[in-house]
Parts: structure tokens; sequence; C-alpha cells
């Protein structure tokens, strides 16, 4: 069996871990440190697990490479009240909740850390209807 599981790289680790304790109620299962730096912290959030871990010489946080390389997309069944807590926490809106053309409720956040959340509910067409949806509104 195999999983997946994203790991941020941040910069102010700890503080990180608070504010996803806050925003998206995440509990701290694990963390280790070399010095003052966090090398490896699990979060268990929103269904999931995530791991995070301070920025060094090898990996660097969206502060430093200025933005984010990934979009952590989260589906829930209310991605109003997930994103009301999120910016409650901290985080910035980049697009508010709305209907999408593809049959999904969401908006998307970006985090104190520099990471952004595409939070929004399942998708309720299928691959055809999606597809024809984007085309119409996008294309």
């Amino acid at each position: 069996m195999a999983e997946l599981h994203p790991k941020l790289v941040v910069r102010g680790a700890d503080a990180a871990i608070a504010f996803y304790e806050k925003a998206f109620g995440a509990v701290l299962t694990q963390r280790y440190t070399v010095g003052e730096s966090v090398v490896f912290a699990e979060l268990e959030l929103l269904g999931g697990v995530m791991t995070l871990k301070d920025e060094d010489g090898t990996d660097r946080s969206p502060a430093t490479l200025g933005g984010p390389g990934v979009v952590v997309e989260v589906t829930a069944d209310d991605p109003d009240e997930v994103v009301s807590r999120a910016v409650d926490a901290g985080a910035e809106v980049r697009f508010p909740v709305a209907d999408q053309p593809y049959g999904a409720r969401g908006g998307r956040v970006r985090d104190p850390f520099g990471h952004e959340w595409l939070i929004q509910t399942a998708p309720t067409m299928t691959p055809e209807e999606t597809q024809r949806a984007i085309d119409e509104a996008y294309g």
C-alpha cells in the first residue's frame, strides 16, 4: 500500500502548526527538531495527514521562493465555513467562495506562510459535463 502526504516547507514551523490547528482543526501527532529548527511535524487535518518542516539550505518556503509551487486542494462539505475559519486564523482570500461552473462550490486562500489552499465541495458533474462547462466558462 502507498499513501500520499503533502509536506509543506515553511518559515516558522511552530507558528504554522498553530495556524493549521486554528484554521483547519489540525492535530499535531509528531514533532522533531534539530536545535531550534522543526525538521518534521505531522498533522492530522481535514480527513488526511500532512507534514511540514522549517525551511533550510535544501528546502525553501514560498516566502523565500516568491510564491507557492503547489496548491493544496481540500474537498469539504462546507467550504464557506472552512474558508471563514482560515481567514479568521489569518489566511488571505485569493478567490472568494462561489459556485463554480464545473459543479463545485469553492474558494481559495493563501495561508500566512505562502501556501495556497483550494477548498471546495466535490464536483457534481460527470467528467464530460465538467469539460463542457469549463470550455463554456473559460474557453
